[in-house]
């Protein structure tokens, strides 16, 4: 199984829908653009959003088996994919590249 490297392309986060819609919480996510993280097959690496994880996890699991040209030809690498977490108020973008 390959390895697969995460990198953090992108952040957002939309303060008119936290203010109306969120309630309070006291830990949101604290992923950094140009941060990178390993995955080993399933187990999600040390520090990374679980909820995250979530959204990705099926991706990694495709590209670490072999798998390639996701979507038929959306990625300029067909050793990669571009994902963003389900978080409708901070969404956070994904590179997943299969490591050499």
């Amino acid at each position: 199984m390959k390895k697969i490297r995460i990198t953090v392309m992108k952040t957002a986060r939309y303060d008119d829908l936290i203010e109306k819609y969120e309630n309070p919480i006291s830990h949101a996510c604290d992923m950094k653009i140009g941060q990178v993280f390993i995955a080993d097959g399933w187990q999600r690496p040390d520090g990374f959003c679980e909820s995250a994880w979530e959204s990705i996890s099926p991706f990694v699991m495709t590209l670490a088996h072999g798998g390639e040209d996701l979507y038929d030809g959306w990625m300029k690498n067909k050793r990669s994919a571009m994902i963003s977490c389900n978080d409708g108020f901070r969404p956070v973008s994904f590179l997943l590249e299969v490591a050499e």
